[in-house]
């Protein structure tokens, strides 16, 4: 019997075998050359942890808030498109892990369960990722029904005028299945003879001319709190801030919209220096390891998404699997804090890490 994978990277190889391959590799592969995709996890190799010594860590606190919701650790669910690709059960099974852990879900609006069965499937607190339609009647009704069903949140994806060159997708003719959630509203077929489904959805459908003042036009149909998800830039995040969204998400969609754009933990303190503490600001993208999840915390996130390693625990074992990956990244994060005296999450700082150019200027 083959044993069992200790961290979260070995259920990438357990969803690769578990998985057809263009499902696979719709999860896995990122845009054109890959090349920000792997720095997404390379990037945060490039930062060093310095250990605190003679602290009492007996009692080691995980737990933080996510514009006021209580939460076991700092890591919430990304929105990931199409779960029952991964497993029979989908977001229904994704859900209620995120519950059993007390964490966040984002559930995507490309689910292949309804955004009013994942409500209904478990008692917790979720957010509705959103994007905006040409039709935007459509993205107000998605919006009115996420409200209706006891959403929290609105995560706003702004990367995507058009959908990424995913060549893997190209290549395998990734065929999209239907979207549950426009199912009474309008039929997402499309005729495309290019290879990739997605894409040829997106550019259908998406709005490539939302731009800054539309976000007025959000705010106007809901009284949820707005996030953000897709900036990677100090003038993206003033402008953000600028008009009052609620908190803002430091993502390349996963590596796979616009390649050699840099990895996210690259960037994120650039956006939190931004956003001068104004509203919170999460990291999306590589994290693989409790130390990444510190990482970002010291560089200033309130907390961190993860998206792959959810699918690959879903694909592996089901609703097991996605508990069982996040168990693995609490667990290394709290002896992370133990092994550099922290008690809380509330005792990271910046002292607590170095970029490598920073050991190099100390060396100096």
């Amino acid at each position: 019997m083959a044993s069992e994978p200790v961290n979260v990277n070995e259920y990438q190889e357990l969803a690769r075998r578990a998985l057809p391959k263009m499902y696979y590799d719709f999860y896995a592969a990122g845009a054109e050359d890959e090349h920000t995709l792997r720095e997404n996890v390379k990037a945060f190799s490039r930062i060093s942890i310095c250990p605190r010594i003679l602290i009492d860590v007996r009692q080691i606190d995980l737990s933080t808030s996510i514009l006021g919701h209580h939460i076991s650790a700092p890591i919430l669910i990304a929105p990931t498109a199409y779960h029952k690709l991964a497993h029979s059960e989908g977001e229904i099974a994704t859900a209620k892990a995120a519950a059993a852990c007390k964490t966040i879900m984002v559930l995507s609006f490309s689910s292949n369960s309804t955004l009013e069965e994942v409500s209904a499937s478990c008692n917790a607190v979720r957010f509705f990722q959103l994007y905006v339609f040409k039709n935007r009647q459509l993205s107000a009704w998605l919006v009115q029904r996420a409200e209706k069903s006891g959403y929290k949140a609105i995560v706003l994806t702004v990367d995507t005028p058009k959908l990424g060159r995913r060549e893997a997708d190209i290549k395998n003719k990734m065929i999209a299945p239907q979207v549950k959630n426009l199912e009474g509203f309008m039929s997402t077929e499309v005729v495309n003879d290019k290879g990739s489904g997605p894409q040829a959805f997106a550019n259908s459908y998406y709005d490539s001319s939302f731009s800054w003042k539309d976000l007025n036009w959000l705010k106007s149909i809901t009284k949820l709190p707005i996030l953000i998800k897709g900036v990677l830039t100090h003038e993206d995040a003033t402008r953000a801030v600028e008009l009052g969204v609620d908190g803002i998400i430091v993502s390349n969609h996963g590596a796979r919209q616009l390649d050699y754009a840099p990895a996210t933990i690259s960037v994120l303190e650039e956006v939190v220096h931004a956003v001068g503490g104004k509203v919170p600001v999460l990291l999306d993208g590589g994290v693989r390891r409790g130390t990444d999840i510190f990482k970002a915390l010291a560089l200033g996130a309130r907390a961190v998404l993860i998206g792959r390693p959810v699918i690959y625990g879903l694909a592996a074992k089901g609703e097991n699997g996605v508990k069982q990956v996040i168990g693995m990244l609490k667990d290394e994060l709290e002896l992370t804090l133990a092994l550099t005296g922290c008690s809380s999450i509330k005792d990271i700082t910046r002292n607590h890490v170095r970029t490598d150019n920073e050991t190099h200027r100390s060396l100096l």
